[in-house]
């Protein structure tokens, strides 16, 4: 019981810097401590949260398009349950409850936003489908994250920002401190959920600015084609507060470049244009509206930067990957040198489980394309080649976007994914109507994959702070993963049968969509942006010569502007709050004070949006609609940063 008890109660003050040479991080567990971690309440605690936020999830991710990270809400309710139910030491619990439920948003996102596009095509998707390519899609990221998680989470201490687990670590400490730090976290909550469920759920003011408010922005929308947009949600300001102003800056330079260089610059030649350019497209450049234009052009840039970015990070983590499969061979040769003892908190499954885990994944998936999906042997094993290849390369590349932004641009991956297995099996003989359910398949299978590794790491690193045994989030996520993709397989049958995804009335499913619309004309012959996708490439190598992170920039010309500027503000309010002290000291505990803050911004708006679209499940529509909704928001989004820098400051040495 002594060595249970043996933990700090709160984080060390070198979790989030950078560590000084020969300095090492010691988490709140540490390694020689034995914490209660795997036990039945926490197995069926996490178990109930999959299934509950893999339904709420799809829900809001098909009618909106938006899917939320399950994580921070999840971390709140396990936090709160059982501070209500009075048990004690539940912070090795309170990991293992986030890490099982977690997999509920990953999972999802990896399936709604390719699946639903066999009903858009008129082709017909099975339970069977749905429910194994979201399983073996989630295994195998499971399985090739974790020879990666030392360099991710160890290696790169206080390298990256990784904007989620911060928040969501903070919540599971305060849960075990019950001191100033929990009512702090508790107070920025409440008013950062208040505010966004005030948006979200009544539309007292909006949740997005732009200069069209004015008559001169209006003006130049439509004849410059230059608008300027902000989300005036308090989540994603406190998002932009923990990731810095660092990769903030860079990520709103590919937006700025997208919006302000490239999207004015399309436009000013397109009034001699007489033919519309695109898939799909009917409409003139010249006619369209900014917005538009960056869905139909300048986004596939996007597109282009970040899988060339991850070719990039590919080659730069070549060593990594090298001392992964060196471990591997290592094992599997029984070479372990006698007498090698890992701690607790670096001990992994072992590399002999994780090939095998691989290589059972890779036969089953086989089985499954062969006999579920497109009974041709040869095609069979050139698909799942291409699921393999995919997925391993690009584990690394969704590991890195988490870290440093928090969301995982796994929609461009896929889409690339899409484009490149629809030329091999076009170029192997399939193509038509059997070419795209294999493509899409295909796609889902490496999109849930892809999600999986960047959730993961988040629940991994969430992990090496506090110091939990990795081993065990690993085999346990397993669970978590089954059950969220059987959840989403359900889900998805249902709300199909209810709204359907084509026709009026149908659900959004703008991702779905987009892949339609990509993969349609490369399997029935038709436009592709090439060019686009080049110039995107292109540019990725520009900025990597010239030392620009090139999967930030291209992160930000991907993802849509007004996401992107409220990341710059909150990296400006996180410079301010820390520099306005000439005693550095005062500066660190402002930003510390900042930090916890901006956790709760997070927490608070993730738990309300979970609540908001629960209550528009159950039809409750309050929603009102009125004419200084967009003015109100610009003082309501003034006064809550005033707020976030006046209470940052407060605090002591």
């Amino acid at each position: 019981m002594e060595q249970e008890n043996k933990q700090m109660n709160s984080l060390p003050d070198n979790a989030y810097r950078e560590l000084a040479p020969g300095e090492e991080y010691k988490p709140m567990m540490p390694a020689e401590s034995r914490p209660k971690e795997v036990t039945p309440y926490s197995v069926t605690f996490g178990l109930i949260m999959a299934i509950v936020f893999s339904a709420a999830a799809a829900y809001l991710g098909l009618k909106v398009g938006q899917v939320f990270e399950a994580a921070i809400p999840i971390a709140i309710i396990a936090v709160g349950v059982g501070n209500m139910l009075g048990k004690k030491n539940m912070l090795g619990q309170n990991v293992i409850i986030q890490s099982i439920g977690a997999s509920s948003g990953v999972v999802v996102a990896g399936a709604i936003f390719t699946l639903p596009a066999l009903y858009i095509l008129g082709l017909d998707a099975q339970f069977y489908q749905v429910f194994l390519s979201s399983l073996f899609g989630g295994v195998l990221g499971i399985l090739l994250l974790i020879p990666f998680r030392k360099y991710f989470v160890k290696d790169m201490h206080g390298k990256y920002p990784f904007p989620e687990a911060t928040a969501t670590t903070e919540v599971l400490v305060s849960g075990e401190k019950k001191g100033n730090q929990a009512k702090l976290l508790a107070v920025s909550g409440l008013i950062g959920g208040l505010y966004d469920f005030c948006v979200s759920t009544f539309g007292w003011w909006t949740d997005a600015i732009s200069t069209r408010l004015m008559g001169w922005g209006e003006m130049l929308a439509d004849k410059m084609k230059v608008v300027f947009k902000v989300n005036t949600g308090a989540a994603v300001l406190g998002l932009g507060y923990i990731i810095g102003l660092k990769y903030a800056a860079v990520i709103c330079a590919g937006s700025f470049m997208v919006w302000f260089v490239i999207i004015p610059f399309v436009s000013y030649f397109a009034d001699g244009q007489t033919v519309a350019v695109g898939e799909g497209i009917s409409m003139l450049l010249k006619d369209m509206s900014p917005e538009q234009i960056f869905t139909n052009y300048a986004r596939h840039i996007g597109i282009g930067g970040i899988a060339m970015a991850g070719v990039i990070g590919i080659v730069r983590q070549a060593g990594i990957i090298k001392q992964a499969l060196g471990l591997a061979v290592k094992e599997l040769g029984h070479k372990k040198s006698s007498g090698e003892q890992v701690e607790r908190t670096q001990r992994d499954l072992s590399m002999r489980l994780i090939l095998s885990g691989v290589i059972a994944v890779l036969i089953t998936t086989f089985a499954f394309f062969q006999f579920g999906v497109l009974d041709n042997w040869f095609h069979t094993l050139v698909a799942t080649l291409i699921v393999f290849i995919i997925s391993f390369l690009f584990t690394t590349v969704a590991a890195n976007a988490i870290a440093i932004v928090g969301s995982n641009p796994v929609s461009g991956m896929t889409l690339m994914t899409l484009i490149l297995s629809s030329l091999v099996l076009v170029s192997a003989g399939l193509s038509g109507t059997s070419g795209m359910t294999a493509a899409m398949i295909i796609g889902g299978v490496v999109c849930t994959a892809l999600s999986m590794a960047g959730g993961f790491i988040t629940d991994l690193k969430i992990g090496y702070w506090l110091g939990t045994t990795p081993a065990k989030q690993e085999g346990w996520k397993f669970l978590g993963t089954a059950v969220s993709a059987a959840t989403i397989a359900g889900v998805m049958m249902v709300l199909n049968q209810t709204y359907g995804f084509v026709g009026e009335g149908a659900l959004v499913a703008p991702q779905a969509n987009a892949m339609a619309a990509v993969i349609k004309p490369l399997m029935e012959g038709g436009a592709t942006p090439w060019l686009l996708y080049f110039a995107g490439a292109a540019l990725a190598l520009i900025l990597t010569m010239i030392g620009v992170p090139a999967l930030a920039f291209a992160l930000g010309m991907f993802i849509p502007l007004e996401l992107n500027t409220p990341l710059l503000i909150g990296g400006i309010v996180s410079w301010y709050v820390g520099s306005r002290s000439k005693d550095e000291n005062v500066n660190k505990a402002r930003r510390e004070r900042g930090t916890l803050i901006a956790s709760g911004f997070i927490a608070g708006g993730a738990l309300m949006g979970v609540i908001s679209a629960i209550l528009k499940y159950c039809g409750a529509d309050w929603y009102m609609e009125w004419s200084g909704a967009e003015m109100l928001a610009v003082v309501m989004y003034v006064l809550i940063i005033l707020y976030f820098i006046y209470d940052a400051l407060r605090a002591k040495k």
